[in-house]
């Protein structure tokens, strides 16, 4: 079997799937990626047995057949190689991969690509297309928020709820939460299932720029996602997820809306002197001032910062573990944050005070306080 492949264009394909290895296969077969030739598409597997990526790209090949060859050492040859086209040369006895640059040969030991494990089959499927930028989005403002806990893998992963009336994405660690809705956004058939991290993680860097319809199917056992040159399949976190609207709570009467930008870098300088073990600063609002503090009694380390907001409440005193706060705040888009409270021993809500964002977008994010020292 032979075929010829521009250098760079491989390169750039085999990257965007080579996240799916892992240092520590259960087989030795996935250590390497899945050629398979067939009427000049080149298509390229790799796998961790719970992941499946596939890319296919155009060559110039009139034969058919399949291969597996070794990852690491093809990537780092690749990163070496200026923009030519390279030659793979397989053996179809001893599985040899021989590739021809300019520069010389190189060598690489394959292996018999009818022992890569087979991609699941998609049965019982149902459907739903999302565009890549609201789903690139619904990644990025949950994933920070997902657990990873292993005796809760449900938590581990982002709760997806499809509805009549709106795509819900959900992710918490026990300690913050994270909910974000799309009311333009509607499924036929109502659904939930959980998705890992690991994917996710994948299809968020490989989603294209421009917006592109993603197709996803699902069933009970496994999704597909399908955009662009890719393809994603996934095994679903099996388990029930926790009732997450429970622990919202309704009754929030203090509010406080302020500018995220001062409020996030105040916090992000106060925390610095806060307990390394805790990471507790302290908020103290009253009439129109927000006071941010943090202090480490074990080095005499502390810091008092003072901000101006917009407060309708009574005075309060409550505190967060500041690299919640800083990881949440730094995930909202919008210029002002309202938060929400009600006792200083219950959940903080943090939302975007929007001046026309996304349409039809919905974001709330919870936090639990610590205990005021």
């Amino acid at each position: 079997m032979k075929f010829i492949v521009s250098s760079t264009a491989l390169l750039k394909q085999l990257q965007a799937i080579s996240g799916v290895l892992n240092a520590n296969s259960p087989l030795p077969i996935l250590d390497n990626f899945l050629f398979e030739i067939k009427a000049g598409d080149l298509t390229v597997s790799a796998s961790d047995l719970e992941t499946t990526m596939t890319t296919s790209l155009k060559v110039e090949s009139k034969e058919k057949g399949k291969i597996a060859v070794p990852a690491r050492i093809l990537l780092d040859t690749l990163k070496t190689l200026p923009e030519q086209p390279l030659t793979f040369s397989i053996s179809s006895k001893n599985f040899q991969v021989e590739v021809s640059s300019d520069f010389g040969k190189y060598k690489l030991a394959g292996q018999d690509g009818e022992e890569f494990p087979r991609v699941p089959s998609m049965e019982k499927v149902a459907r739903i297309a999302i565009s890549s930028d609201v789903l690139g989005e619904a990644i990025n403002k949950t994933i920070f928020a997902t657990g990873n806990d292993e005796l809760r893998p449900v938590m581990s992963g982002v709760f997806c709820q499809l509805s009549t009336d709106d795509l819900t994405f959900v992710a918490t660690d026990a300690h913050r939460l994270v909910r974000y809705r799309r009311k333009d956004l509607k499924s036929e058939t109502t659904a939930s299932f959980i998705l890992p991290k690991k994917p996710l993680t994948l299809l968020k860097g490989s989603l294209p720029g421009e917006d592109t319809q993603v197709k996803i199917e699902y069933n009970e056992s496994n999704a597909f996602f399908r955009f662009g040159d890719y393809q994603l399949i996934c095994r679903l976190i099996d388990g029930k997820y926790p009732n997450y609207e429970a622990v919202i709570p309704a009754e929030n009467p203090n509010r406080m809306t302020i500018a995220r930008d001062s409020f996030l870098n105040s916090i992000r300088r106060v925390s610095i002197f806060s307990n390394k073990t805790t990471h507790q600063v302290k908020f103290k609002i009253a009439g129109s001032e927000l006071h941010v503090s943090a202090e480490d009694l074990d080095f005499s380390n502390e810091a008092n910062e003072r901000l101006t907001c917009d407060y309708n409440g009574e005075d309060i005193e409550i505190a967060f573990n500041a690299r919640f706060m800083i990881d949440m705040l730094s995930n909202l888009d919008s210029e002002e944050v309202l938060m929400e409270m009600s006792l200083a021993n219950r959940a903080g809500l943090l939302s975007p005070v929007s001046e026309g964002g996304e349409e039809g977008e919905e974001v709330l994010m919870l936090v639990m306080p610590v205990m005021l020292n």
